[in-house]
């Protein structure tokens, strides 16, 4: 038996020796295989405005270069800044990747653009390049206007702290921000500071000069490798397109617009249609680029709920319609604004959503004063729910009468008027438009024009019945 035993244990261990050397020889082939491969290099430009949908784009870029192991991602810049809450976000990224990132500034990397570049373990630049004047600034009706202190100062030391992160001086990455910082021999008091090739190699800013993408390669000891070029997909295009503060502002004008048309005229129609499509798309931007939540969906909801019922129910403005308005405007305020915020932006924020409003306000005033003299407008608007009886301007059911509507005669309104509805002339249900005024059903009315088809009224006293 033991001689058995001693055979057995002598058979196994030259199986697991066996075993041992063929792993080995495997991981060796593989290392070999590894070492034989030409290196990758990923290339995802950074071009035009700095918005959400380019940092949507970017960060895509990196997790793929992650993903395959690249020896580098090269960003060739060339932008003159954009929104300091997209920028952030991209410096953490940047920062935070193992990749070996190299910014390659052609031809200029300015406000936004420069604290991209910072946030590079290498910047190259092209001759004639530059790169600073990152002062953060906000959009005012008049144009660009100087940003407050706060804003000055957040951003400002984002710089410093990238830079320091970097290895590079921190002074000079806040002379780029703000005006009162003076650097010995290089800014002085007043102004901000933009370096030019030359200069940010001279002061260390900038690691190399590199005029294209093969003589960065060159300087990186690359020269061999495979070329991986990222660009945006459809869905990153139409994101960065629809995150325009003048798209996201047209949107919601258009939408809350297309909804008051709605709210005021019966059924649901070509107006309610635009609308609902208008916020969806707004929504749907902001919802896939994390600025949005379920929080900030459900409290312009509320805002839009509180709003129809003032409008609807409880006719006037009184709590429900200021609590609605608040609401409205801060879910659409806060789904316009990410991560690194400052007290500017929201102001910007709120300012650019009540301008919104105040434009669909205005448009759904002209759309429902000019649009009911337009036959197929009014048509769009009213033939969805007013029933197969109902002939506009003329009569609807019940009893037929010799004559149309006359001005001056008083009757009344059979169905809500928003302002369009069916009011009782006459003995006679006929098709009436109210002026630009919400008439609850039971109200008395009385027709004050009568434009072809079209019979406007107004409210009437009570004892002004008719029919």
């Amino acid at each position: 038996m033991s001689l058995t035993g001693g055979r057995l244990r002598a058979r196994l261990s030259r199986w697991i020796a066996y075993a041992l050397a063929l792993a080995s020889a495997l991981l060796a082939l593989a290392s070999s295989a590894r070492a034989g491969a030409a290196p990758t290099v990923h290339v995802a430009p950074i071009q035009g405005e700095i918005n959400a949908g380019l940092s949507a784009f970017v960060e895509r870029a990196i997790a793929e270069a992650e993903e395959a192991g690249a020896s580098a991602l090269i960003l060739p810049i060339n932008t003159l800044g954009g929104r300091v809450d997209a920028a952030i976000v991209l410096r953490d990224a940047l920062l935070a990747t193992p990749l070996r990132t190299v910014a390659l500034v052609d031809p200029r990397a300015i406000s936004a653009g420069a604290l991209l570049a910072l946030a590079a373990e290498r910047i190259l630049m092209a001759e004639g390049a530059t790169l600073g004047a990152a002062a953060p600034v906000l959009a005012g009706p008049e144009g660009a206007e100087p940003a407050g202190e706060k804003a000055t100062s957040y951003v400002r030391k984002e710089f410093r702290a990238t830079a320091e992160r970097r290895g590079r001086p921190p002074e000079l990455a806040e002379a780029m921000v703000d005006e009162d910082v003076v650097v010995e021999g290089v800014v002085g008091p007043g102004k901000l500071l933009t370096l030019t090739t030359a200069e940010a190699l001279e002061f260390g800013v900038a690691d190399a000069r590199a005029d294209d993408l093969g003589a960065a390669l060159s300087w990186l000891g690359l020269e061999g490798a495979e070329i991986r070029h990222a660009s945006p997909s459809w869905a990153e295009r139409a994101l960065r397109f629809l995150t325009q503060p003048v798209v996201s502002s047209l949107l919601l004008s258009l939408g809350i617009m297309g909804l008051l048309v709605e709210l005021r005229t019966p059924g649901f129609g070509i107006p309610g249609l635009v609308g609902a499509a208008c916020l969806v798309l707004f929504f749907w931007a902001q919802w896939l680029l994390a600025l949005v939540g379920w929080e900030e969906i459900a409290l312009a909801a509320l805002g839009a709920v509180l709003l129809a019922l003032e409008v609807l129910v409880i006719p006037g403005f009184g709590v429900a319609g200021i609590a609605g308005a608040v609401a409205l405007i801060a879910g659409l305020s806060l789904s316009l604004v990410g991560a690194g915020v400052t007290p500017e932006r929201v102001v910007e924020a709120v300012a650019q959503v009540a301008l919104s409003l105040a434009l669909a306000l205005a448009g759904a005033l002209v759309a429902l004063r000019f649009l009911p003299r337009v036959p197929a407008a009014r048509r769009l608007i009213l033939a969805t729910s007013l029933g197969p009886d109902v002939a506009p301007g003329g009569p609807a059911g019940g009893p037929a009468r010799a004559t149309g509507p006359r001005v001056g005669e008083r009757g009344l309104a059979t169905t809500p008027l928003r302002p369009a509805g069916i009011a009782r002339l006459g003995g006679a249900r006929v098709d009436v438009v109210s002026e630009a005024e919400y008439i609850g059903p039971g109200e008395a009315v009385e027709v004050i024009r009568i434009e072809g088809n079209r019979v406007v009224v107004r409210r009437a006293a009570p004892d002004g019945e008719g029919g």
